[in-house]
């Protein structure tokens, strides 16, 4: 199905072919390229504004996803009744917060996409907990290669940003 990428900010240029096909990648990998998903990118204002909202955090911050399945076990498929419920939800990239976060040796196109892979996961119901083991069994690297080995799973003192 469909992947949506909206680039809401003017602050910090976004490649949006190489974070698509990227995307496209994880989705075919994580056996959910049937689904919709869609990927929207803010500036550290607006990505604050939704943070206080729906998490009472008044700080800007990498990545919020809201599942259309609410309810998902960490690693469980949304079981679709209508074609309608062929829906993931929406990831919310912080990337002005992203690329300020960025070490200069990082790629921040690879950063973004990492990021974005990490807001699909909260999207199947993981946590930071169960998204880390699950991640250690399920070996990305040869398909996106090692930006996914150093960066998928929440680096210790960042922000918490599940949702």
């Amino acid at each position: 199905m469909s992947l949506v990428i909206r680039n809401l900010q003017r602050v910090i240029p976004i490649r949006r072919a190489p974070l698509r096909s990227k995307i496209e990648i994880v989705r075919r990998i994580l056996g959910v390229q049937k689904f919709d998903l869609g990927i929207i990118c803010v500036d550290n204002k607006n990505i604050r504004h939704i943070n206080r909202i729906y998490r009472d955090r008044n700080v800007p911050t990498d990545v919020l996803s809201f599942p259309f399945h609410e309810h998902l076990k960490a690693g469980e498929f949304p079981l679709p009744d209508f074609p309608d419920d062929y829906n993931l939800g929406d990831i919310f990239l912080g990337v002005e917060y992203i690329f300020h976060q960025c070490k200069e040796d990082e790629d921040y196109n690879d950063v973004l996409t990492v990021t974005a892979t990490h807001g699909l996961c909260h999207l199947l119901g993981f946590t930071h907990s169960t998204e880390a083991e699950w991640l250690q069994k399920l070996d990305l690297r040869p398909a996106l290669g090692k930006m996914t080995h150093r960066c998928l799973i929440s680096t210790p003192g960042s922000p918490d940003t599940s949702s």
